[in-house]
């Protein structure tokens, strides 16, 4: 067994992580923005090798926000903690409040959405129970894209059952008083040695710093420092995560870099509380690239799974759709693949806006990604395919003609482009059959290729994949159909891979 790690743990786009241990046990929530299933749920027994075991949130609420996609709304942030023998999870919806579910267990069942604080630009909430006091507390931040207000933390007492704040609020930080600090956010509330601690980072997500603030007192007045910078590493940031410690007494910092087309990976650091009983993390302030495993039982390798044969026509729990699923998108049956209907939508030229895209996320390293597809829609211009999505989108599949014919055809479009465009030149897929194929080199290049009987053929430029605003790029399968009535037949997937190149 190899007796260090290597940064990042999670080499794709887990945002915002937060970490809780419950016994041997290691928890790992991100935000899921506008997808649905949403707040993913990671477990770990070594805080190196994670699997993903469920979700948290069946459906994003209020329902009818998000029967379209809206990649930069919904779940933003979340906090996990364990408390009284349960799971609870805290986020902030920028243009609803704060949210809070909980749960016996990990795998639920989760109640519905209770809205603990309604308003527009709450974001970020973290709840805290002192568990010699019995009193509960809440902090949060602001986004001024909704609020107006930003680089500030408010604190809350909260009843202890969760259900309600107890007074008005108060700025406990605020970072324009602090020389240098701007865009303070993502705060995690802790207690320690007697002390409140906000771990927060701050100066944005490409640039910034991560900030410890301490207080003898929930509401300050706090002292602040810088624990972790970028210095002369190359992880940018680093930016906002969780603390956690070990049974045996090990502290370890988890938190996310930003890294464009791949979206905000996840990284592992040391962690000791200084002679001075301030924390510090990494190589004394500094990231680590490479480190000493957590004392902690060895594990086997695992990793949050990509692949899928989608038996019974049942997609794995890595697969998110792009709003909340409709009746009939996906159909179970008694064979493998995954059999798509192809809705009809006035937006079929621009898969950004689908709501009936079933994505995961874009791996971090070079790997090739590959799946079979029939098409058996019926409708002229019904098509399916394989996608890249993000400000712009590349895909490769198959379309109906208006002549009843099959094509291989391969589409893009660019950021501030409306309509899509051919990437590659349409050809005959006879069989109504095609093996698609996408390898993403560094620097997320793509590089689309095709089999419709004859073998590989590359297809089209290099398309370089681009985010969404806070989200990484997506890989998607469709299946879609222009407006009309009647039933316009569908896609079947199979054989869902990818492979490192």
């Amino acid at each position: 067994m190899n007796e260090t790690y290597q940064n990042p743990i999670l080499n794709a786009d887990w945002s915002d992580p937060d970490v809780v241990r419950v016994g041997d046990d290691f928890y790992l929530t991100a935000s899921s923005f506008g997808r649905v299933p949403g707040l993913p749920l990671l477990h770990s027994r070594d805080l190196v090798h994670w699997t993903l075991v469920g979700h948290a949130l069946e459906r994003l609420e209020p329902e009818a926000e998000f029967t379209t996609p809206r990649h930069d709304c919904g779940v933003w942030a979340p906090a996990i903690r364990h408390h009284d023998e349960r799971f609870w999870i805290f986020w902030g919806d920028p243009d609803q409040g704060i949210y809070q579910i909980n749960a016996p267990e990990i795998r639920g069942p989760w109640t519905r959405p209770h809205l603990l604080k309604p308003g527009k630009g709450l974001i970020d909430p973290c709840p805290l129970w002192d568990d010699e006091t019995g009193d509960a507390y809440l902090v949060h931040a602001w986004a001024r894209s909704r609020s107006g207000i930003k680089n500030r933390l408010t604190g809350h007492r909260m009843h202890p059952d969760g259900t309600s704040l107890l007074d008005e609020g108060k700025v406990i930080v605020d970072g324009d008083r602090i020389p240098g600090w701007f865009t303070l956010e993502g705060p995690k509330l802790y207690q320690h040695d007697g002390w409140f601690w906000i771990l927060a980072p701050a100066g944005g997500v490409d640039t910034g710093w991560q900030g410890a603030f301490r207080s003898r007192g929930l509401f300050g007045p706090y002292e602040e420092r810088i624990v972790l910078e970028q210095r002369d590493t190359e992880v940018n940031g680093p930016h906002q995560g969780g603390w956690v410690r070990t049974a045996a007494g090990e502290d370890w910092f988890l938190h996310f870099q930003q890294r464009g087309a791949y979206g905000r990976v996840v990284h592992l650091q040391p962690m000791r509380w200084g002679t001075d009983g301030w924390p510090v993390i990494g190589a004394d302030g500094a990231p680590v690239a490479v480190h000493r495993r957590p004392g902690l039982p060895p594990q086997p390798p695992a990793a949050p799974a990509t692949d899928d044969d989608f038996p019974g026509g049942r997609y794995g729990r890595q697969w998110q759709w792009t709003a909340n699923p409709g009746d009939g998108w996906a159909t179970h049956h008694s064979g493998d693949g995954l059999r798509l209907t192809c809705v009809r939508s006035a937006d079929a030229h621009d898969p950004r806006k689908l709501p009936h895209v079933l994505t995961q996320r874009l791996p971090g390293l070079p790997c090739a990604v590959d799946v079979e597809l029939s098409l058996d829609g019926t409708e002229p211009g019904a098509r399916a395919g394989l996608a890249v999505l993000g400000d712009a989108f590349g895909w490769i599949g198959l379309e109906r003609g208006a002549d009843g014919t099959v094509r291989l055809v391969h589409r893009f479009a660019e950021a501030v482009a409306e309509q899509e465009r051919d990437a590659g030149v349409p050809c005959l897929a006879p069989e109504g059959r095609a093996r698609l194929r996408i390898e993403v080199a560094a620097g997320a290049r793509c590089h689309f290729s095709y089999d419709v009987g004859d073998g590989l053929r590359p297809s089209g430029p290099v398309f370089a994949a681009t985010p969404w605003r806070w989200v990484g790029a997506l890989l998607g399968l469709f299946a879609v159909a222009p407006e009309g009535s009647g039933h316009a037949g569908s896609a079947t997937f199979t054989e869902f891979r990818i492979s490192p190149l």
